[in-house]
């Protein structure tokens, strides 16, 4: 009787490689492709609409304020040393404005900004205007238009800071009230 010495079991980097699943059998992966298909015809009808293409690399951040020209010091600011001439803007732009700041910068009740650069809705007004677009005149225009708002759908506040202090406010509450009054005041031409 001969001994032989026993075979070592193959190393996981020689080992032959597994067999694969009958649904990668295929060379081209056809029967993924085939079952893929198979699944797709079984849905109904409605989800096998195309859909439009969402980019996987998401949208380009927009500042706040795209779409409307930065401030732009003069000569004659600059040499005076004061700040740039606002920006016209109307109380509708005013208040778009203000709901894209609060949607850049986030939202709070309670203050008017905090050190994260939350603010709240007089805040993002304020910071608007601080920002050169408008005036006070504008701001106050909008301030009337928000309220108009409040009062036509039955909250009734005081003024609109109280409503963004209100407990049961929420941020999209405030950019729905930002958006009905910017609706309002473009249809009254303000």
């Amino acid at each position: 009787m001969t001994r032989t010495a026993p075979t070592p079991p193959p190393s996981p980097l020689t080992a032959p490689p597994a067999p694969l699943p009958p649904l990668l059998a295929g060379p081209d992966g056809s029967g993924l492709a085939a079952e893929i298909e198979a699944y797709l015809a079984s849905l109904p009808a409605p989800a096998r609409h195309p859909v439009p293409y969402v980019c996987s690399h998401g949208t380009a951040v927009r500042p706040w304020c795209a779409g409307h020209p930065e401030p732009r010091a003069t000569l004659l600011d600059r040499a005076l040393r004061r700040p740039a001439r606002p920006v016209p803007v109307s109380a509708a732009d005013h208040l778009r404005l203000a709901s894209r700041y609060i949607g850049a910068h986030g939202w709070l009740q309670g203050a008017m900004w905090d050190a994260d650069g939350r603010v709240c809705l007089l805040g993002a007004q304020a910071a608007v205007l601080a920002h050169g677009y408008g005036t006070p005149a504008t701001v106050r225009t909008a301030r009337v238009q928000l309220m108009e708002v409040l009062h036509a759908t039955g909250r009734p506040a005081r003024s609109p800071d109280e409503y963004n202090d209100r407990p049961a406010t929420r941020e999209a509450d405030v950019h729905r009230l930002l958006d009905r009054a910017a609706a309002r005041a473009a249809r009254l031409g303000l």
